[in-house]
């Protein structure tokens, strides 16, 4: 296993009067990607925002590649190269795809080769280039919001939920995508609800519950043990294909 780029030891996050996470212990192997899963409301989405300080840890530390990063601002997290798509995407729809894209890219700039890359990628992105990106599909809206983190190239990249309503034919293209992503050695943490997909892109797997990390291991052992699979998940990936 790879050395951890990212590390949480002890984590613990308050909202209001809720305490969602409860201790989580979390490592990340370097260039390779873990899938976060567990039932809704188990913490996942309080985790990814916890780890960029959009929602403040009241306790443990977050270590990124050897430093300690827990009481960091998020824009001094985000100059590592870190990059993050939410679960709502947080495109804006009266842009064009074009002007999404050149937001996200380092001086408004687009390095060519690297703007070829993600067309290639997402074809789609390129044909609707000067289209508002509100009039985009679900599928297309995902696909821009993914291609907006990665124009610039990352350490560490969090997607959360990326198949979330999305039509097969599409979750098969961002499969593809996500595959070749990991090639360029981005360490990438994905919240997923598909199990299908998470074992088709997952290296590593972390299974959360009532604010906890219960399970830690490598996606193909969880993927062969249907019993394993329910008793931490209430369900077996089998019948998610």
């Amino acid at each position: 296993m790879s050395a951890p780029l990212l590390e949480m030891a002890g984590v613990h996050t308050h909202i209001g009067h809720y305490h969602i996470l409860q201790g989580v212990d979390l490592s990340l192997p370097r260039g390779e990607l873990t899938v976060l899963l567990g039932r809704n409301g188990a913490g996942k989405t309080t985790t990814l925002r916890t780890i960029i300080n959009l929602w403040q840890a009241s306790r443990g530390t977050i270590t990124f590649d050897g430093q300690d990063i827990t009481h960091w601002r998020t824009p001094r997290i985000v100059c590592l190269g870190v990059g993050y798509v939410p679960e709502n995407m947080g495109i804006f729809s009266l842009l064009t795809v074009a002007e999404n894209m050149r937001l996200a890219a380092a001086r408004n700039r687009f390095d060519e080769a690297r703007l070829d890359w993600i067309f290639r990628l997402f074809p789609a992105l390129k044909k609707f280039w000067q289209t508002p990106a509100g009039l985009l599909s679900g599928g297309q809206k995902q696909m821009l919001a993914i291609a907006r983190a990665i124009i610039e190239p990352r350490a560490f990249l969090i997607i959360d939920e990326p198949s979330k309503g999305l039509a097969p034919a599409i979750v098969k293209d961002l499969v593809q995508a996500i595959r070749e992503l990991k090639q360029t050695d981005t360490t990438v943490l994905l919240v997923e609800q598909n199990f299908s997909f998470a074992r088709a892109v997952g290296d590593h797997v972390a299974v959360m519950d009532d604010g906890r990390i219960v399970h830690a291991g490598t996606m193909a052992a969880l993927a062969d043990d249907t019993s394993l699979q329910n008793r931490l998940l209430g369900l077996s990936l089998e019948t998610h294909v």
